[in-house]
């Protein structure tokens, strides 16, 4: 049965499926696009869809041009209508996978897209999920699922995990030239899974199961957390020190071998790092492990925000003012440079944080026009006029967009609080007097 579609991917006659068409979903879809494959996009965002079908892009990492040709080739489109799974040969889930309050697994976004291609399963169907989530998800919940159709694996259809790697505003790696790591649930589905990601990418690594793939996603994702929890702390240390931890790392980093440059910030955001750790170190909990370094990672990193905000109270103290009344000026509020998302991003702790202090709280970023607050009104990006810098008490950069122009920062501000380093080459010694990096 695997040579039918095997053949359909070799000849580009394949019709692909991409559901979720977030920042995962959507450079996916183009590339299969790119590559001559037909592609129907999933998602129930009516909004996403209509952009889509009239050829343009809602995430930064793929161009509207890109998406215009595309759509208007036919190769790409996009649909509400999950009845026209019953068109495609291959399907790739690319939902999100967040945390409950109580920091478990919500998978319920995963097992909403599963009941969709359940109801049109068909046979040999190739089904991918791509969304991060603990080890066995993809054997012990999604093949039970498809298997109540009556349809069996390897006879009718192929199962496999293949995880994501995307890195928003990463100009130098995208879809197209990350390695793809796919694992089955069975050998032939491995092999079925790593023929559809070979149209697209240049290398796939073929692991022995679905459960190995879904480790290495939490894996790599738990590796810098552990590793940027390292330096935050160090980061905390230095300050009492009175030790620039900047420079300590840069001389660390001049060793060759041994020694990975990671360092440190206002806290982590987006949707891998602040939550992926949290599925492994809850499967382990299963299984009677406490994986110890994941907790005390999440512990560190979840209190730089209040750090953060420390650095802003010492920096005002020393000017003879308050926390309570001062005009604090966050500069950038997404969760990594020159990107739109403040999902799990620090900026909204600090902004809370210093709220709550009594501070009069502001903020700019090019990138994201209003901010929501949870239990607080929502802000909106003001003007980075001469005005708004002078007039403030308090300038904290979090977010080091790439154009902002941090010479005029460090000028008119009367403070900076630099948690990203971002002042450090400016060729103007007389203003690192008032800038507190962290």
């Amino acid at each position: 049965m695997s040579e039918a579609i095997l053949n359909k991917l070799n000849e580009r006659s394949a019709v692909v499926g991409v559901i979720g068409l977030g920042y995962v979903g959507l450079p996916l879809a183009v590339e299969f696009g790119r590559a001559g494959l037909k592609v129907i996009g999933f998602d129930l965002d009516q909004s996403r869809v209509d952009a889509i079908n009239r050829g343009q892009s809602y995430i930064p990492d793929v161009p509207t041009e890109m998406v215009a040709l595309l759509a208007s080739r036919g190769t790409l489109s996009a649909a509400t209508d999950f009845s026209r799974l019953s068109e495609i040969d291959a399907v790739i889930i690319c939902v999100p996978t967040p945390l409950r309050k109580t920091k478990e697994p919500d998978i319920s976004y995963i097992l909403a897209a599963a009941e969709q291609v359940k109801a049109h399963l068909h046979s040999t169907q190739l089904v991918v999920l791509e969304s991060t989530t603990y080890p066995g998800t993809t054997d012990e919940v999604l093949l039970p699922m498809l298997e109540e159709t009556g349809l069996k694996l390897d006879e009718d259809f192929f199962l496999a995990f293949s995880p994501e790697r995307v890195d928003p505003g990463n100009k130098q790696f995208q879809t197209h030239n990350i390695p793809k790591v796919v694992g089955g649930v069975s050998p032939r589905s491995t092999e079925v899974a790593a023929a559809l990601y070979q149209t697209i990418v240049s290398e796939v690594h073929k692991v022995s199961g679905a459960r190995v793939a879904e480790t290495t996603k939490l894996l790599e994702n738990t590796y810098r957390s552990v590793n940027i929890a390292l330096v935050n702390e160090m980061a905390q240390l230095c300050y009492q020190l009175g030790i620039d931890s900047w420079e300590v790392i840069g001389a660390a980093a001049t060793k060759p071998f041994g020694f990975m440059a990671f360092y440190p910030g206002p806290g982590i955001g987006g949707h891998c790092i602040p939550l992926d750790p949290h599925y492994l170190s809850w499967k382990a909990r299963l299984h009677g492990f406490e994986a110890r370094f994941i907790g005390l990672a999440e512990e560190v990193n979840s209190h730089m925000p209040a750090h953060v905000v420390q650095l802003v109270q010492g920096g005002l103290n020393s000017h003879r003012k308050a926390v309570n009344g001062a005009r604090v000026l966050i500069l950038g509020v997404a969760y990594k440079r020159d990107i739109n998302d403040v999902r799990e991003s620090p900026a909204l702790a600090i902004v809370d944080q210093l709220m709550h202090k009594g501070a009069e709280v502001s903020y700019h970023d090019p990138f994201v026009p209003e901010m929501k607050l949870d239990g607080r009104e929502s802000l909106s990006s003001v003007p980075l006029t001469d005005s708004t810098l002078s007039s403030c008490d308090c300038a904290v950069i979090v977010t080091d967009h790439s154009n902002f122009d941090y010479l005029r920062v460090a000028k008119l501000a009367p403070l900076v609080i630099d948690t990203r380093n971002a002042t450090r080459r400016l060729g103007a010694p007389e203003h690192e007097e008032k800038i507190i990096r962290l």
